[in-house]
């Protein structure tokens, strides 16, 4: 993952077009995970949220999944987490170049797979088009903490939920994290997901660095959407095809 810059909110907030007022019942879960401090379910810990970070406190939380059926993202004293800016996929429409210059990029998304089995009208999602969120954590190096949300019940390509300010943006689940880095990271998001939360102030190298995003993935088949919109010309348009499934999920969560 790139090293970020900080970028305030209130500044770009206005880009994003497809984004929602967060719900009373997401905005309360939100305020009580912080008031929590931290996990007490921790389904994995011991990730970073940054590079050259001394903090490992991360995890995915299970603290809920028994009741709503939901892993979050939480670090140690009521950090949340932060939005690195994935780059990852088949760029072929919407490049404006913002990717140019991230310093890590893959040509496929670990979802490729997944993608070639739900539509033909593309090979692999793009990172300018798709809204993904990065989430679980592979790699054979010694010592390196890995992730996969499959063990508990999520999805390839199923629908997640982003809380950045004052917006809720939803994403799937697009990518994963590998050991091509100094440390196991979580937060990351395509760059359109991030776009749709930061406005286009954000690059390959320029994400958001306060921790206080917090990323929701859902279990279940039912979070896999039917009818999103693979060959869609832009974030808005895949937005839109997600957001009804995405109002669904939402309602599993108790405010």
């Amino acid at each position: 993952m790139p090293s970020l810059l900080y970028l305030t909110l209130p500044v770009l907030l206005p880009w994003a077009c497809w984004a929602r007022d967060v719900p009373d019942n997401v905005r309360d879960f939100y305020n009580a995970v912080v008031t929590l401090r931290s996990c007490e379910r921790p389904l994995v810990s011991g990730f970073y949220d940054m590079k050259g970070s001394e903090d490992d406190s991360f995890a995915y939380c299970g603290d809920f999944l028994d009741d709503y059926g939901i892993i979050y993202l939480q670090g140690g004293s009521g950090k949340l987490a932060n939005v690195d800016i994935d780059c990852d996929g088949a760029i072929v429409k919407n490049d404006d170049g913002r990717c140019g210059n991230a310093h890590s990029t893959q040509s496929t998304t670990a979802m490729k797979r997944y993608v070639a089995e739900r539509t033909d009208e593309i090979t692999d999602l793009n990172p300018f088009v798709h809204d993904y969120v990065v989430f679980g954590n592979t790699g054979d190096k010694p010592g390196w903490v890995t992730f996969d949300p499959r063990d508990y019940g999520m999805e390839p390509l199923s629908v997640m939920a982003v809380v950045c300010g004052d917006k809720l943006i939803y994403g799937i689940w697009g990518d994963t994290n590998g050991d091509d880095g100094e440390n196991a990271r979580v937060g990351e998001a395509s760059i359109s997901l991030a776009t749709l939360c930061f406005g286009t102030g954000v690059d390959g190298e320029v994400g958001y660095d306060e921790e206080d995003i917090l990323y929701i993935g859902f279990s279940g088949v039912d979070a896999v959407p039917a009818n999103a919109n693979w060959g869609a010309a832009d974030e808005d348009e895949f937005q839109a095809s997600i957001t009804e499934l995405g109002d669904e999920l939402i309602q599993r969560i108790a405010g």
